[in-house]
């Protein structure tokens, strides 16, 4: 594992980040993972879906796996959503969220640009998948980093 990607946050920014996926997670049958690694030399969505399934995140009961996925040196991030919410939801779907974390991450801030997209990914989702009584958290909420 790489140190950049495992020291580009302190301890108090990946505890900020994992509250905002327990915050939108409460709201929505979605499930949502953050993964950071330095480098990705090649297509960003090639390497988020590599990582998506190895994170064994396709596994999830309804299909709603969602990969914030962020190379720091390489300065590249994705957002991508499982066949479930893919499939329910407008081909333009992530578009808002990337361009506010976009705004944020030009200007240095990595932090910010999660949580709020993080949050707005949440709020979309609970419309096309609120959260149900029986739900159950089907993936870690854990920061990944390799």
């Amino acid at each position: 594992m790489n140190s950049v990607a495992k020291n580009f946050f302190t301890k108090t920014e990946k505890t900020a980040i994992k509250k905002a996926i327990l915050n939108a997670e409460m709201d929505t049958s979605g499930e949502i993972r953050v993964h950071i690694e330095s480098e990705c030399s090649g297509d960003v969505l090639d390497r988020a879906a590599y990582l998506f399934k190895k994170l064994k995140m396709e596994k999830t009961n309804l299909r709603t796996g969602i990969l914030f996925y962020l190379a720091v040196e390489s300065k590249k991030f994705a957002i991508l959503g499982d066949v479930g919410i893919n499939e329910a939801v407008p081909d333009n779907f992530w578009e808002e969220t990337k361009e506010t974390m976009t705004a944020h991450f030009t200007e240095g801030r990595f932090v910010q640009g999660l949580v709020e997209g993080i949050a707005q990914a949440g709020e979309k989702l609970k419309r096309h998948f609120p959260r149900h009584l029986d739900d159950i958290n089907e993936l870690s909420d854990e920061i990944s980093f390799s």
